[in-house]
Formats: structure tokens, sequence, C-alpha cells
């Protein structure tokens, strides 16, 4: 027999039109990851969540509403976002004090990446409250597996500034993280950033560009950020969500002549350590092996 909720209905989920009971939570925080696009790529662990926690905060009750309708779950969601973070985030602090348990989902995908859940979660943790994550969906890493660039290492920077000036400055901080880079972008300003993206980081610097992903209209576009940047400059009205993605940087080789060059001229103005530490975030070579060359460099008779 299922077990009532207290926002009302039963705890439970249906499931290929099968009613699955779901088990009362542990009292905690969970951070539960829901659909990107298709409704399908919602894990079982998930599902027992949204229907088993006392309360259940979303983005969007409308949003949330259609995940659960579709799943049966009767569970009453509230709306915990930007704007009245100040006002229903302390609420949700006390249901966790009451020992409830509280379920946090974004409009889609992973919540706390690019939405206002990282606020709660941090002041969960800072009270001594449990924070559990349900894994699940999540744009950043969609695109990064399907974009065919490297992902043994990448950093996600979500949004970049949208003025232009700052949207360089940003770009110029990041041209030379040796990761794939993953942003968010809006579909009306993704030309003009790929067109900066191509100016700041290299017109032939690979890239991919990924849309509605999951979805039905679901696209990926894979070239040089030139060749996006005049793709996507020829299109009226791009649609959807977009996430877009920048390969490393190639390697550069200094070569020995000037590298020893710059120790000297760098051991000019600053002491040895100094000298080698700079040389070596100039030149991506171990400050160790730096530090030594001007060492024996020093020992040698002028």
């Amino acid at each position: 027999m299922n077990e009532e909720h207290p926002s009302g209905g039963t705890r439970s989920f249906r499931l290929h039109n099968h009613t699955v009971p779901a088990r009362p939570l542990e009292p905690a925080l969970y951070l539960v990851a829901t659909p990107i696009g298709n409704l399908g790529d919602i894990t079982l662990r998930a599902l027992e969540t949204l229907a088993g926690a006392d309360v259940l905060a979303c983005e969007d009750t409308r949003v949330t509403r259609v995940l659960l309708d579709r799943y049966g779950i009767q569970n009453r969601p509230y709306a915990y976002h930007e704007y009245n973070a100040d006002e229903v985030g302390p609420r949700l602090l006390q249901a966790l004090e009451a020992g409830r348990s509280v379920a946090l989902v974004s409009d889609a995908g992973t919540p706390l990446v690019s939405d206002p859940g990282y606020r709660l979660a941090s002041q969960a943790i800072e009270a001594g409250y449990r924070v559990v994550p349900i894994p699940g969906a999540s744009a950043p890493l969609a695109a990064l597996v399907g974009s065919g660039l490297p992902n043994d290492a990448f950093l996600f920077a979500g949004f970049l500034p949208t003025k232009d000036k700052g949207k360089r400055d940003r770009l110029k901080e990041l041209a030379g993280v040796p990761a794939t880079l993953i942003f968010f972008e809006s579909p009306h300003r993704i030309a003009a950033t790929l067109s900066v993206a191509a100016d700041v980081l290299g017109a032939e610097r690979r890239g991919a560009v990924g849309r509605e992903l999951t979805k039905t209209f679901e696209e990926f576009r894979r070239g040089t950020l030139a060749e996006l940047a005049a793709f996507y400059d020829t299109v009226d009205n791009v649609k959807g969500e977009i996430v877009w993605l920048v390969g490393p940087p190639a390697e550069s080789v200094t070569p020995e002549a000037d590298i020893e060059a710059m120790l000297r001229d760098l051991s000019k103005t600053m002491p040895t350590a100094k000298a080698a530490a700079e040389a070596a975030r100039l030149t991506g070579l171990p400050r160790k092996d730096l530090y030594q060359r001007l060492l024996d460099m020093k020992a040698q008779p002028e």
C-alpha cells in the first residue's frame, strides 16, 4: 500500500503503466538532475526521489509539472528561483531543520550548474545538513561527448559576458587553458560570440556547437571557429538551447635559443627563482628545470 504524501496523493511514480511505490527519504537536501530535453532521460533513483521527498523545490512549477505528470508523480512542487530565493530559501532550510527531506531540481539538467541552487546548497552545507547529489542528465557533458573534441580535460565556463569587451577579456583569460572549453550561449548571440572567439582564440582553432541536445531537432556542427562563425552568420533565426565548445590550444615548442635568451633577460631584472617561475609560465616548461638552467648559465664564465 502506498504511503500518503505530506503534499497530498501518494508516494509513488508510474513506469510503463506500472505504479511503483517510493520510500520516504532520509532528511537531506537532494539535488536531482532532470532531463535536458527528452523526458526519457530520467533515472529511476531520480523518480523515486521526486516522488518520495517531503518538499519538492524547482525553478518553474509549470516546467517541473510536465515531468511529474509524465511519470504520475503527485508531489506538489514549490518555486525556488533567483527572484524569491531570499524568501523561499530560509523556508527550505527550516524544513531540513525539522527533519524533512527536500528535493531541488532545475528546469533541466543538473542543479547548481548555472542556476540559483548553488546558494541553497552552500547554506545547507554550512548549516550542517546532508546534501545528496542524484546524478543524471547534463548539457555540458552531453555536448562534450558528442563534440568530437578532446575530453581528457575540460572546463565548463558557463555564459560569457554579453558585452564585446567583457567577452574578449574573458576569452583572453581562457585562451591558454590546456583543456576543451564548454560554454552556454543564447541562440540570438551565438553568431557574434563565435566571431569574437575566432578573433581572440584563432580562426583555425577547433570548435563545436550543440543545439537542442536530446530533443527532436538535435544538431551538432563541428569545424574551425571561423567556419562555425561563418555558418551561423548566415542563419537568420537560430532557435533552441545551445552549448558551444572550443578545443584546447595547440601545443607550441619554444626553440632552445629563445629559452636561453628569455632566461638571460628575465634574470637581469628579477631573482633567479622568480625568473625561473616567470619563464615556466611563459613556456609551459617545468620551473625546476628552468631554475637549474639559470644556475648553470650563471656558473659559466663570461
